[in-house]
């Protein structure tokens, strides 16, 4: 580490951060949670997708990810595809130039090392590759902290998560699946250590008042194309998913249940205005979540939840409301299985209403057991993750003991 006891330590966090998805700008809160908690002492910014939300959401200065603006939209004509390849060499430079100014960077938690969702190698695993690099080139410590990883079909995805793993500094996965996935990509985990993801370390909301029985159903329903190596596919997926979870909703209705639809990330606002259109009753209503807190005492004031997108089921989970998986990727499972309701899982590729209803039936029938198995599984999560910080505090702050308890200042619950 470059910085001496009288210089205070510069930190970077990278990302696609405050660009719409909750589950990321999630994970970026639990990181700044612990930085200021820990290391107060931190100098903080970011390299990440939305720079103007981070800067004005969490109060650090923050530069954007790419030099070219339409980086992750489809280039077509020529221009586009020059100024595309132009930026790929700039981001090099950008990069490495902003990695040099920092003792550490973080990049915290979320998927980067998978490919569950369509993703094209160009786009930000190559931006990871480059970090990584200038990590090593700049002697800046890079740690990829509680992130998922799977396994890759892509020969250009694969080969560029693999050295990205491998020139970080410290890794750990948010499940043991994500750990295997690298181990079978080449990397050597064997001081990798696994944790609960970091949405686990935010303050857990209470609901203003408890859920009568059975409650509202919250369906966090997701603009789901299928995966990367779905993209022949990808229109026959989303229609199924959206008929199902359509039918799901308006049987819901029909016994007269009240429903709140919850979403993760900007792109989810069609399939909510679909299923309000196709649906039509005052019974369906929508949330406007900004943060994975709102989403959090959205769930806790639920009765249950069946969502799709895997910081949905987190939110839901921590909140201790019995919990249905439309289960789009292995990550789903494991997080479900982790908790205690891996039975409760649905694939999203195939949602069968009639099959969802018995699942969601019995889930409400197994509900106040359920609740104290959420209880319990919690307060390990919470126990893990308070390891999870130490050891980074060792691995990138060697000279820096933490200064006070982590799972006092981010794991205790709110006040309504």
């Amino acid at each position: 580490m470059r910085s001496t006891h009288n210089t205070p330590v510069r930190v970077g966090v990278f990302g696609l951060l405050g660009s719409g998805n909750l589950g990321n700008d999630g994970s970026l809160e639990a990181v700044l949670g612990y930085l200021r908690a820990d290391h107060p002492e931190a100098v903080v910014d970011a390299l990440c997708g939305g720079p103007e939300v981070v800067t004005a959401r969490y109060g650090i200065p923050a530069t954007r990810l790419h030099w070219y603006r339409g980086e992750y939209r489809t280039a077509s004509r020529a221009g586009a595809v020059a100024a595309k390849g132009l930026g790929k060499v700039v981001d090099a430079f950008r990069t490495a130039a902003w990695v040099r100014r920092h003792d550490v960077v973080i990049v915290p938690g979320m998927g980067v090392l998978e490919a569950t969702l369509p993703l094209r190698p160009w786009g930000f695993p190559y931006a990871l590759f480059l970090l990584c690099a200038s990590g090593r080139l700049t002697g800046a410590r890079v740690a990829l902290v509680g992130v998922g990883a799977a396994p890759i079909g892509n020969r250009a995805t694969r080969a560029l998560v693999r050295w990205s793993a491998r020139l970080a500094t410290y890794r750990s996965y948010r499940d043991a699946l994500s750990r295997d996935a690298m181990r079978a990509m080449g990397v050597d985990t064997a001081r990798d250590e696994v944790y609960p993801d970091l949405a686990f370390a935010l303050p857990t909301p209470r609901a203003d008042t408890p859920p009568d029985p059975p409650g509202t159903v919250c369906v966090g329903v997701m603009a789901f194309h299928g995966g990367d190596d779905d993209r022949a596919r990808a229109d026959e997926i989303h229609r199924r998913y959206l008929e199902g979870t359509t039918r799901f909703v308006r049987t819901l209705v029909e016994e007269e249940r009240p429903v709140r639809l919850l979403t993760g990330d900007a792109c989810d606002a069609p399939v909510v205005a679909a299923i309000l259109d196709a649906v039509d009753s005052p019974l369906v209503t929508a949330a406007e979540a900004a943060s994975l807190s709102d989403l959090m005492k959205e769930t806790a004031a639920a009765g249950t939840v069946v969502a799709t997108r895997y910081h949905n089921l987190i939110c839901a989970l921590k909140a201790g409301t019995p919990t249905l998986a439309l289960s789009y990727a292995a990550k789903s499972d494991a997080l479900m299985a982790q908790m205690g309701l891996g039975t409760y899982c649905h694939p999203a590729r195939e949602v069968d209403a009639d099959r969802l209803l018995a699942q969601f039936r019995d889930l409400e029938r197994q509900s106040a057991e359920l609740r104290r198995t959420l209880t319990e599984r919690n307060l390990a999560a919470d126990q893990r993750l308070e390891h999870q910080f130490t050891a980074l505090t060792a691995a990138l702050f060697p000279a820096a003991p933490r200064t006070r308890s982590h799972a006092h200042a981010h794991s205790q619950q709110e006040t309504p």
